[in-house]
């Protein structure tokens, strides 16, 4: 079995209007000192409205889905003692008027700033999954696997259709925002650990990121832990989609191994095609077309289950293909995360979109 982990960030709003509210550091107080959920769990993000939660290292994803609900749930009750409402959302609907005030960490106040305006409008949250891998070279080669995939993970979580009161276009807006950065988006193919570990070097070197950390490609390996890690997905509105897609991530990188261990050719898909297909289903999520791994258009239906296909085996070695693939039906039939906010708003206006956001009202 291969280990997994998952990190969820979220957003503290008002509870009667979902403006930000900074309250990070009595919440992540209260969390820390709760008895569901151990500090080290819990950490700030880089606004004062923002938290994150992580797993510990997990080997099931029974495991994954029961510590996300823990901490999920001790988040929560933490802020309700702080009179705001934790929101499961890819980006805010609302901002209100004044900035969010930065988190008073030295990195953060480096960000703030290099990219004053950037950092103003980073009131978003992701969703990483961690997979644990033998050794560097074979995550690279891993990164070099999945890649093409990665559109279609990103349109299947799309949770971030609203933006200051309206709606984008876009099914996930997040993902339009955190493409500002330097290095962002898709990551390119790499000649071996020797490559990827050079480009990550020069550009820190060039000086336009301050450090390794601000290399915010969609997949990447960790610098913190002997994994790959998967940072296109919005942050998910209930646990257990958030466990469907560490099922497939882990699912993905499995199948890599594989592909890699028998010498499988690798599939090539220039950078500015990755580029577009990242684009596109950031813009369209599931309605519509996806471009597939290799580029080609494609009724999104077919490429999930095209991409279902692909991790068949990897599932069922871990025992997770039938929960997998039940929730990703559920997903088909049910829409995704930016849909439901936009029938929650369309159907019951701000207080049923808060009501989703929060988990108050699980119907929509």
């Amino acid at each position: 079995m291969i280990t997994v982990g998952v990190e969820e960030e979220y957003l503290l709003v008002d509870p009667a209007t979902a403006v930000p509210a900074p309250v990070v550091a009595e919440v992540r107080r209260a969390a820390g000192l709760g008895p569901f959920a151990e500090g080290a769990e819990i950490q700030d993000e880089l606004l004062q409205a923002q938290i994150e939660v992580a797993t510990p290292v997990c080997w099931s994803l029974d495991e994954v889905g029961g510590h996300l609900l823990r901490l999920r749930h001790a988040v929560a009750a933490a802020a309700e003692t702080s009179g705001v409402r934790v929101a499961a959302t890819g980006a805010a609907p609302l901002r209100g008027g004044l900035p969010v005030p930065v988190t008073p960490a030295p990195r953060y106040l480096r960000m703030e700033r290099a990219a004053r305006r950037l950092v103003d409008e980073q009131l978003i949250c992701g969703m990483h999954v961690h997979v644990g891998i033998p050794d560097p070279q074979t995550g690279v080669a891993v990164l070099n696997r999945i890649r093409g995939w990665l559109p279609t993970l990103l349109a299947m979580s799309a949770n971030s259709p609203l933006w200051d009161r309206r709606d984008t276009g876009f099914a996930s807006w997040r993902t339009i925002i955190f493409g500002r950065w330097p290095v962002s988006g898709p990551p390119p193919p790499f000649d071996g650990v020797c490559d990827y570990e050079g480009r990550l070097e020069q550009l820190v070197e060039s000086g336009v990121i301050a450090d390794r950390g601000q290399v915010y490609w969609q997949a990447r390996l960790s610098d913190r832990y002997p994994t790959v890690e998967v940072r296109c997905l919005d942050v998910q509105l209930c646990a257990d989609d958030a466990v469907m897609f560490a099922g497939i991530v882990r699912g993905l990188v499995a199948t890599a191994i594989a592909e890699e261990k028998a010498g499988m050719p690798l599939p090539e898909v220039p950078p500015e095609l990755a580029q577009a297909a990242n684009w596109h289903a950031a813009r369209h999520g599931l309605a519509g077309t996806l471009l597939d791994p290799l580029g080609r258009p494609h009724r999104s239906g077919d490429v999930l289950y095209a991409l279902l296909r692909h991790v068949t085996p990897a599932l069922g070695d871990a025992g997770d293909l039938r929960g997998v693939s039940g929730l990703v039906h559920r997903l088909l039939h049910r829409g995704t995360p930016a849909e439901r906010q936009r029938r929650a708003l369309d159907e019951t206006g701000m207080p049923g979109l808060i009501g989703l956001l929060t988990g108050a009202d699980a119907s929509q």
